[in-house]
């Protein structure tokens, strides 16, 4: 039973799960994708056995293990007046119209809080609940989004998007492994820990 957010779902589980399940064909994974809040709730409930999500404080009771580094980007549709700058920062991504993600979700969270220690708003034009959803909202020209490297790698990918690093201590965003502290651990559960760990 793994529990994974959008981004690592996106960017990370599918290779890592293909590896995993050719050497381990005996073992059923039951993917569910979840906020990181839902993520982390499941394996305190124990409904979850593996979950994967944005780095957070771990709750007691969870053991915690680095994941992947998933970096924040602004996508831009090419020919974008901020298309020429190598980097962006998040106040100069909040001057134009933000097509946000996943409503009350842990990056629009995330965003709302920044942008309020900056005595800015985060107010999208749109919100969608996919990151897929939001890059066609920007190539179709409704705005900009600031979204995780790896959504943006496997959704804005072409020469119709224009992608730039976030220019932020803050975005250098981390995923991580969360499961519930238990001895022993299920073979596979722990198989699965060490090779999703990478």
């Amino acid at each position: 039973r793994l529990y994974a957010n959008m981004s690592a779902v996106i960017g990370f589980l599918p290779e890592r799960l293909h590896a995993f399940m050719a050497t381990h064909p005996q073992v059923e994974v039951s993917l569910q994708e979840q906020d990181t809040r839902d993520v982390v709730r499941a394996c305190l409930d124990d409904r979850a056995d593996v979950g994967v999500g944005v780095d957070l404080p771990v709750p007691a009771g969870l053991e915690s293990w680095p994941f992947a580094t998933d970096p924040l980007q602004v996508v831009l549709p090419a020919g974008h007046a901020l298309a020429r700058r190598k980097s962006l920062s998040f106040t100069q991504a909040l001057e134009h119209p933000l097509i946000g993600v996943h409503q009350g979700g842990a990056l629009d969270r995330s965003l709302h809080e920044r942008a309020a220690a900056l005595h800015r708003s985060f107010a999208p034009t749109v919100s969608v609940s996919s990151f897929d959803a939001v890059c066609r909202m920007v190539e179709a020209g409704l705005g900009i989004a600031v979204i995780p490297q790896s959504a943006a790698a496997a959704y804005a990918g072409n020469p119709r998007f224009v992608r730039r690093p976030l220019d932020e201590p803050w975005a250098a965003r981390k995923l991580r492994m969360y499961a519930l502290r238990k001895t022993p651990r299920l073979r596979a559960v722990a198989a699965l820990i060490d090779a999703l760990h990478g």
